[in-house]
């Protein structure tokens, strides 16, 4: 590989992670927020399942209009877009109303929804085939590096601002980072379709795309599972570390960032193991077993846990239950034609988010209906470990020796 394309690959994985981060942390900073935004609203913590929910309903439409968008205007004026749009959506929550937070969700995922089909376009031209799991697991290292973001940044803020301030300061800061893009546009939003069709069939296409091929139907279903449990996990972390074990919100953001840093590192090994082996299925199975023992595990935390085993579980969560996603998505860019990429996975990540709107109101429903969290991680652990048990069934039917 000559320098050049060394060069470009770079800048690709560089922007796309830098746009992943940041919108990640747009997309938690009301989670992290939650238990001083319950205090000042007069709301219950479950209510994050709500935002959450609201939040990927509007990131499930994005992902699936995605494909026309990325293919008429390029990936990088779309990343440019879900920033400001993400921006500009948590700027909303500043009007205090809880009704004006759930429309702020919705623009927030309207926003998030575009960023993984837009990334995974550019990448699939310049990431050589062998290599495939590893970069895109790279790329969606800037989901957790987003949480550590959030992790650190947000409960920083908060010692020093308002929380309405707060929330400026991070959407000033997302919207400039947003402007340093255009740097790089002219150079990679090539081959553009100036009459791409951005609405018309775009919906259910996307969906035929992964529904309809036999190596992806199953580990598409798996993952509403897998994102059902990994967002649970990240939106309630802090909350819960706060109201049940009596830890302050620097403490469980500290938490928070520990996950998101072992999850850096889980998806980076996770990839460079899926490429080296050939056996990404196999070891998409193998997470899911190991999230649902982790999750399992939480529900049995208690005050009496030392700090140090706390911060290890939230770790092992963070390098296991929070590390399949870019090996999906090369599975999903390996599968299909260059030009499909971004629909294909918007229709891929249709599935995904939906786990991420059904699952975060059902935990928080299970919280405030049985006051007990422990109840609604068992849920969700037990939810994972059968989805596992099914992938582990189609491995033997293909004839995989697991």
């Amino acid at each position: 590989m000559d320098k050049t394309l060394i060069r470009n690959l770079i800048v690709v994985l560089g922007s796309t992670t830098s746009v992943q981060a940041l919108v990640t942390m747009i997309s938690l900073t009301v989670s992290v927020m939650a238990p001083t935004l319950a205090r000042e609203l007069n709301v219950s913590v479950g209510t994050i399942g709500l935002y959450a929910s609201m939040s990927y309903i509007g990131a499930m439409i994005g992902s699936l209009l995605s494909g026309g968008f990325v293919l008429r205007y390029g990936a990088i004026r779309i990343s440019q877009g879900i920033m400001i749009t993400c921006s500009l959506g948590l700027l909303l929550c500043i009007n205090g109303h809880w009704i004006w937070f759930l429309i702020s969700a919705f623009i927030c995922g309207l926003g998030y929804g575009p960023a993984t089909p837009a990334s995974s376009q550019l990448l699939s031209r310049h990431l050589p085939t062998r290599y495939l799991s590893l970069g895109f697991s790279i790329k969606q290292t800037g989901v957790p590096l987003g949480g550590i973001l959030a992790g650190l940044i947000v409960p920083w803020l908060l010692i020093r601002n308002s929380w309405q301030d707060s929330m400026l300061v991070i959407a000033a800061s997302v919207i400039m980072a947003s402007l340093v893009l255009q740097l790089c546009r002219k150079q990679f939003d090539i081959q553009l379709e100036p009459k791409a069709n951005l609405f018309r069939g775009n919906f259910f296409s996307s969906l035929r795309l992964v529904l309809s091929h036999p190596q992806l139907k199953l580990i598409a279903v798996a993952t509403f599972f897998f994102s059902a449990t990994q967002q649970c996990y990240i939106y309630f972390l802090v909350t819960f570390l706060e109201s049940n074990i009596g830890w302050d919100n620097q403490k469980a953001g500290i938490a928070l960032a520990i996950l998101g840093a072992s999850a850096v590192l889980g998806r980076v090994i996770w990839g460079a193991v899926a490429d080296a082996t050939g056996r990404s299925q196999l070891l998409i199975m193998v997470l899911a077993f190991a999230m649902a023992t982790v999750t399992l595990l939480t529900g049995l935390i208690t005050p009496e846990w030392s700090s140090i085993s706390i911060f290890i579980l939230c770790g092992v969560f963070g390098a296991t239950g929070a590390a399949w996603n870019g090996i999906y998505l090369a599975e999903i860019t390996r599968h299909v034609a260059t030009e499909d990429v971004s629909r294909a996975t918007g229709g891929g990540l249709f599935v995904t988010f939906f786990g991420v709107v059904v699952a975060p109101p059902i935990f928080g429903l299970i919280i405030n209906l049985t006051n007990s969290f422990e109840t609604a991680y068992i849920a969700l652990g037990s939810a994972t470990m059968l989805i596992g048990l099914l992938l582990l069934k189609n491995q033997r039917k293909l004839g995989v020796n697991t």
